[in-house]
């Protein structure tokens, strides 16, 4: 996530996925940001930063600046120069003297880190002090090549990193994906066009690198439109009142033959990589995680001032014995006046191969004795949380808001990565004023299989690459978007035939923050 631009999260190091944290742990969203600068605020903005202005563009708004291909054209093969984006440094900053910049944007070398490092804390509004332990222990995954840094007057004043991740496309494909994060610019040099600067970098080099897509997740939403990014998933928080839930308290475990067991980290960090691959592939919109993501989700070397707190651990296993699914939660300590138990926990993870696993796992949590309340953490809208519950209006809606956000670097690998549930064929005229991705496309689709290649054929759809984002995962409808002017529907019904193809039978979902 990224402070004054764009922030992805809070997480460390460029190789960190996890789980998404409680809505109180999210990262605040920076000051709004207007005309072609980054957020007016110096919070830091992460690639998941989601800026919130009236006078910021609407969300998926081509860039202000540079030029539109003409339909057809093929994309840049390595995307604009630092100077062509949409708030590069020849973009004066609002409400400053409109100098040029004197910040210079480039790669950060290991002696830089620990000023890169205090620079991302600072975005993000943490206590900027780091100590050798910390950036010993961040060297561990900094990968110079993929990190950037504004440096003026020999300090760093903006954040930018990315790394290697993978995206499941609807069919369970997994997309190459450059993964953008710690994105922050410092409040003494917000709205200079240093985001655009080192967005134009990330994004150049996520294409020479050969990735389809790039991900974040924004801490603010109004920021990542311009830069061609739409939100791809959507994630929904609940709190379920269970003396009004209707379940029946004496559950004492699974009725199919499997069991639930507590388990400690060692074990989750033994089975959970291959839990968590066998259930991306069955889930559009999760992605992947590396090792030292799993290693410091369940405290085996958490960071310097983490807070780290242990948590419960619970595993089903299935009548033949097999892991297929996991819960890892909190509980508070709290007793009312007449000295009842009035505890709610909180669902950190739980993710689950089967129904039968899932439906346990929910059963379980909502059995525990002195809990009152469960929080589910960051769920799919269509998660089946609400519906298990003999009384559905029991669990509450905190929190819906958007989650992984998508820029198609690649048109044609993107849509022939995922698959379709009913034939179809579309011209898609794609729009990239920054000059990654845009062209005139031909899809033609079936249950088998797709093709899609650059045609000179009229146009059934015009649409930003934001609004391509935004349905990727088939987790928005073009007839939506058309009805608000965002996607112009050039042959009658292009839409409603868009959305037959382009939909799938449940949700995306995206658990991770990263």
């Amino acid at each position: 996530m990224s402070s004054d631009a764009s922030h992805t999260s809070d997480s460390p190091d460029a190789s960190d996925v996890s789980p998404a944290p409680l809505p109180s742990t999210t990262p605040a969203s920076g000051t709004p940001q207007g005309g072609d600068g980054p957020p007016a605020s110096g919070a830091s903005v992460a690639t998941g930063a989601h800026p919130a202005s009236s006078a910021s563009p609407p969300p998926g708004a081509p860039p202000t600046s540079g030029t539109t291909p003409a339909p057809g054209a093929p994309a840049a093969s390595d995307g604009p120069r630092a100077s062509d984006s949409p708030a590069g440094p020849s973009a004066p900053a609002a409400g400053s003297s409109g100098a040029e910049p004197s910040a210079v944007v480039r790669t950060v070398g290991e002696a830089e880190f620990a000023d890169w490092v205090r620079a991302k804390k600072t975005g993000f509004l943490n206590p900027p002090v780091v100590s050798d332990e910390e950036v010993a222990i961040r060297l561990r995954a900094f990968e110079p090549d993929r990190t950037w840094g504004a440096f003026d007057g020999g300090r760093c004043v903006a954040t930018y990193h990315t790394f290697a991740q993978e995206v499941t496309a609807v069919g369970g494909a997994a997309v190459p994906t450059s993964a953008v994060s710690g994105v922050t610019v410092s409040p003494t040099h917000r709205r200079r066009g240093l985001l655009g600067r080192m967005m134009a970098e990330g994004l150049a080099d996520a294409r020479r690198r050969g990735d389809v897509l790039a991900s974040l997740i924004a801490a603010e939403y109004p920021i990542y439109g311009r830069y061609g990014f739409g939100p791809a998933t959507w994630s929904t928080v609940w709190e379920v009142d269970l003396l009004r839930a209707g379940l029946d308290p004496r559950w004492s475990g699974p009725s199919d033959g499997g069991r639930v067991d507590l388990v400690d980290g060692a074990a989750v960090r033994a089975f959970g990589p291959a839990l968590h691959d066998r259930v991306r592939a069955l889930r559009h919109g999760m992605v992947s995680r590396s090792t030292r993501m799993w290693e410091r989700s369940t405290g085996l070397d958490p960071h310097p001032g983490d807070g780290w707190k242990e948590p419960f651990y619970a595993a089903y296993r299935s009548p033949a014995g097999e892991v297929e699914g996991y819960v890892a939660y909190a509980s508070d300590d709290k007793w009312d006046d007449a000295k009842q138990p009035v505890n709610t926990v909180t669902v950190h993870e739980l993710l689950a191969a089967t129904p039968d696993a899932e439906l346990a796992l929910w059963r379980y949590v909502c059995a525990i004795d002195w809990v009152t309340r469960v929080r589910s953490g960051y769920r799919a809208p269509d998660d089946l949380l609400p519906l298990l519950l003999p009384d559905p209006r029991a669990a509450r809606v905190l929190t819906h808001a958007d989650m992984l956000w998508l820029r198609i670097l690649d048109v044609p690998r993107a849509l022939e990565e995922r698959t379709y549930a009913v034939p179809g064929s579309l011209v898609l005229d794609v729009r990239d004023a920054a000059g990654f991705s845009g062209g005139r496309f031909l899809l033609d689709a079936s249950p088998e299989g797709a093709s899609c290649t650059p045609t000179t054929a009229s146009a059934d759809l015009v649409l930003d690459v934001a609004e391509l984002g935004a349905l990727y995962l088939g987790d928005e409808s073009a007839v939506r978007l058309a009805a608000l002017g965002r996607v112009e529907e050039a042959r009658p019904g292009a839409a409603a035939s868009a959305d037959l193809m382009l939909r799938a039978a449940r949700r995306a979902w995206c658990p991770d923050i990263f």
